[in-house]
């Protein structure tokens, strides 16, 4: 709730003209310790500012902005919560990486909001996006992981972070920043308030309450419970949006009433000319502030004060003082009322190798406000004792400052400045003044984790012979280092055998020999009346968290035998992890594999064994046993004239993921691109099977596209593709117009050979999304037309709501088609495909071996999995 930074950087951001030259990996012992001031004493340093970001960085860096591997992993370090310390660490062992140690965040929400920022978010001058930082560039940038769960507790003993969702993760040093959350001990306060704390869900619960003012025609009355400078700031804020939006909405701004109320004075902790001031300020808006009179209880509608007196409130946020976390202290940190207590070195007091910076810790010796500018503060001390820990050096003490620099708002751009007994601003020139100063700053801090600088490709070298060949064949090796992820020598038996014993192995009947009475191979049992089908998947990692990619892999794995309307019995895996030692080897594999037995586990499928072994690179594969009824079968020549064509999950996978490679995709893209991915498409192919069924395909390295050219020339039938039916994947099409696209999309759109229309309609934006390689894709198929609406609304009802209506099959070419293997008219809002669309000539056999995308590499009469 104040500038946020210290007074060092406001007096940079309006003075500057300095910067500061990063070291790189390459640079001396004496370079690297006179910036990280190893040899001094960090007090000395206590106004250390973030550096000034180059546009241009070491070559050393890999294209696209991601920064380069540093080899083998022989620590971890691990971060819990994106605070405003831990971002700076973030960045900073990014931009300074530290060989053999590998970064991992783990992060309850990948977007942080920026405590500075949030009054004006409130108040409508800034965007959601504006005011948060999204944690998974910053990572990919850095190369660091981003483990998206909730951390629930600490094993000290065995150094790992247990988690809600997931297993627990080990490390060698762990750093926490989560904030705090609301302190409700008043009776009442739980049920029937709207809490500030934690602030990374404030923005969402006062949208909420937006919606619900100006849905109603009565008068609202607003409580504010908390008399500190972020209550202040937050009922000026509330108050000045709700007012603009009653306005906008043709309603009386008068409709809404305010008060705060605060058990003390108002701002206790600053200046009386500040009091004051405020004060005047509440007057002249129409605010009642009661002082002194505390909340004993929470009614719906009404607060009773501990005078006796009833304020009625139809919303109550509650600002008072948070409380810390339980479960650090629960866990066996040491800690001071709640608070992880920690050495001025930000090392916890009773546990060596654990951190804590931000609201969550308490400095012994140096108590202060739980204030973002401290959090803010905390960042350099910390990453410098982090690299300290981590190669056994001698921590260096931080001494905060005890006064610092306040730009507290009023709700309109104007602001108020506070240091010590000093202040000025207000609703005057000055304010206004003061509040371009305040948005400045904090713009000037965002953008420092929000644009990532652009670092130069590395220049692989290249032998004789391939400069020989030419430019193309040069392109094409020096592509290999960022060719998109996703599409030996054994494991030590010990890890193995450890891994396996810390696995819960599902299994099935059918499994006569398997993992529990391990042989040469499995023996699996085919049901009588039914048919075996095997399909085989493995493609190397395209996220840095094992566990989300060992579901990922085996969904993916699985797709082919729902697509045939088969239920998988049995998997033998194929895992591969990257060198390194015994104990990082180890936890890699499980929590691969833990993330690959969940799903198994989920959709009744064993795993009946497998290969395990090292290589340079996370991989995983699948060899898939499934059974069926002959009869139930959904094949990818089955389709029909008339049928509808129906998809159950958005497409827009591979742009994202090479976006995401390239630190340019948001993280709530990625978010919502892994949960489609991780989702079993078994309930689904029972549906489809359901409703009449008998062609099918999952949608997959291909694109939408190629796999229904595969379908159209197995039936030997044509299809029109709706373009805007088609459900895509939040982000998707902004990496497009970034001009992202995966690795194999060249090789797609190759088949673009297969559309009647071509010309008319290229130049939809949408259009390159239908070559785009998916991986976890959703199932294509095609059901009776009267059917489809009952299918539809099944497979919605069932989690897959973006199952969509995407065509419909037709017997003869398109009347545009040209030559025969145009067998695909794609229609939008434009390029009606009507009626009389079709021609006369039936599509016939075509031989596809010349597409050069491989989709079709198998002659039509012998149509088998092809992938």
């Amino acid at each position: 709730n104040e500038a946020s930074l210290e007074l060092s950087i406001v007096i940079d951001s309006c003075m500057s003209k300095a910067s500061l030259t990063l070291p790189s990996r390459h640079s001396t012992a004496a370079q690297v310790s006179a910036f990280t001031g190893r040899r001094g004493d960090f007090r000395r340093k206590s106004t250390f500012a973030p550096p000034h970001r180059s546009r241009r960085a070491p070559a050393t860096a890999a294209m696209g902005g991601k920064m380069n591997d540093t080899g083998p992993v022989v620590k971890d370090l691990v971060l819990i919560g994106g605070g405003h310390s831990h971002v700076y660490v973030l960045k900073m062992l990014g931009m300074n990486k530290l060989p053999g140690v590998r970064v991992t965040l783990v992060a309850k929400e990948v977007n942080t909001p920026y405590s500075g920022m949030l009054p004006g978010h409130i108040a409508g001058h800034y965007t959601w996006d504006e005011c948060h930082v999204d944690l998974r560039p910053l990572c990919t940038f850095a190369g660091h992981r981003l483990i998206h769960d909730e951390a629930v507790s600490i094993d000290l003993e065995n150094k790992r972070v247990i988690l809600k969702g997931r297993p627990s993760i080990s490390y060698d040093a762990l750093s926490i920043d989560i904030g705090i959350t609301p302190a409700k001990a008043v009776q009442g306060a739980s049920d029937f308030t709207t809490p500030v704390k934690p602030i990374y869900g404030f923005g969402e619960r006062w949208e909420a309450i937006l919606d619900r003012v100006l849905t109603t025609s009565t008068q609202t009355r607003v409580a504010v419970v908390g008399g500190g400078a972020g209550g202040v700031e937050l009922a000026l804020a509330m108050q000045h949006r709700l007012q603009a939006e009653l306005e906008k909405a043709g309603q009386s701004a008068d409709r809404a009433d305010f008060k705060l109320i605060t058990r003390g004075t108002l701002m206790p902790t600053h200046a009386s000319s500040i009091r004051k001031t405020f004060l005047d300020i509440f007057h002249d808006r129409g605010i009642e502030v009661i002082e002194g009179d505390g909340v004993e209880s929470v009614l719906k509608g009404e607060l009773v004060l501990s005078s006796g007196r009833k304020v009625p409130a139809d919303e109550c946020i509650w600002c008072t003082q948070a409380a810390p976390q339980g479960w650090p202290g629960d866990a066996g940190l040491e800690t001071d009322d709640g608070f992880i207590k920690v050495s001025p070195t930000m090392e916890s007091t009773s546990h060596p190798g654990v951190f804590a910076a931000g609201d969550v810790a308490s400095v012994v010796g140096h108590p202060r406000p739980k204030a973002g500018v401290f959090a803010v503060r905390q960042g350099p001390p910390l990453h410098d004792n982090l690299r300290r820990y981590l190669l056994g050096e001698k921590l260096v003490d931080f001494s905060p400052q005890k006064v610092f620099l306040g730009l507290i708002s009023t709700g309109s751009k104007h602001a108020m400045a506070s240091y010590g007994s000093v202040s000025f601003g207000g609703a005057s020139s000055t304010g206004a003044m003061l509040w371009k100063w305040k948005d400045r700053i904090d713009r000037k801090w965002m953008k420092m984790y929000q644009e990532m600088p652009v670092m130069e490709s590395p220049v692989p070298d290249v032998s004789e012979v391939a400069l020989a060949s030419g430019p193309a064949t040069i392109a094409a090796l020096q592509a290999v280092p960022m060719r998109c992820g996703g599409c030996g020598a054994k494991v030590g038996a010990s890890v193995l055998s450890r891994v396996m014993a810390r696995l819960n192995i599902p299994t099935r009947p059918e499994v006569e020999v398997g993992l529990d009475q391990p042989d040469d191979a499995a023996v699996i049992t085919v049901p009588p009346g039914m048919v075996a089908v095997h399909t085989v998947d493995f493609f190397r990692s395209f996220v840095d968290d094992p566990y989300i990619f060992g579901q990922v892999a085996v969904v993916h794995a699985l797709g082919d035998c729902w697509a045939m309307g088969a239920e998988p019995h049995a998997v033998l895996a194929v895992a591969q992890v990257p060198y390194g030692l015994e104990s990082q080897v180890e936890d890699e594999l499980w929590q691969m594999m833990s993330g690959a037995t969940a799903v198994l586990e989920e959709v009744g499928c064993a795993l009946a064994g497998g290969h395990s072994c090292e290589g340079a690179e996370l991989a995983l594969g699948f060899s898939v046993h499934g059974v069926a009824k002959r009869e139930n079968l959904m094949k990818k020549g089955g389709m029909k004239p008339g049928q509808v064509l129906i998809v159950t999950k958005p497409i827009g996978t591979g742009t994202l993921f090479a976006a995401d490679m390239r630190a340019k995709a948001e993280g709530r893209w990625v978010t919502k691109a892994l949960d489609s991915m991780r989702q079993p498409s078994a309930v689904a192919a029972q549906l489809l099977v359901e409703h009449g069924a008998k062609a099918c395909t999952d949608v997959t390295g291909f694109g939408l596209l190629g796999h229904l050219v595969e379908m159209c020339k197995g039936a030997n039938l044509a299809a029109v593709l709706d373009l805007d039916e088609i459900p895509v994947l939040d982000g998707a099409e902004e990496c497009l117009k970034m001009g992202i696209t995966s690795s194999l999309q060249p090789a797609n759109f190759r088949l673009s050979r297969a559309v009647a229309n071509q010309d008319g309609i290229a130049n939809n934006p949408r259009y390159p999304l239908i070559y785009d390689p998916q991986t976890a894709g959703g199932m294509l198929a095609t059901v009776p037309k009267e059917n489809a609406d009952a299918c539809i609304e099944a497979l919605r009802q069932a989690g897959y709501p973006s199952t969509c209506r995407i065509g419909e099959i037709i017997e003869n070419l398109p009347a545009v088609a040209t030559a025969p293997e145009q067998v695909v008219f794609v229609q939008d809002a434009k390029n009606q495909f009507s009626a009389t669309g079709e021609s006369k000539e039936r599509v016939r056999p075509i031989d596809l071996n010349n597409c050069d995308t491989g989709a079709c590499e198998i002659p039509i009469s012998k149509r088998q999995k092809s992938k």
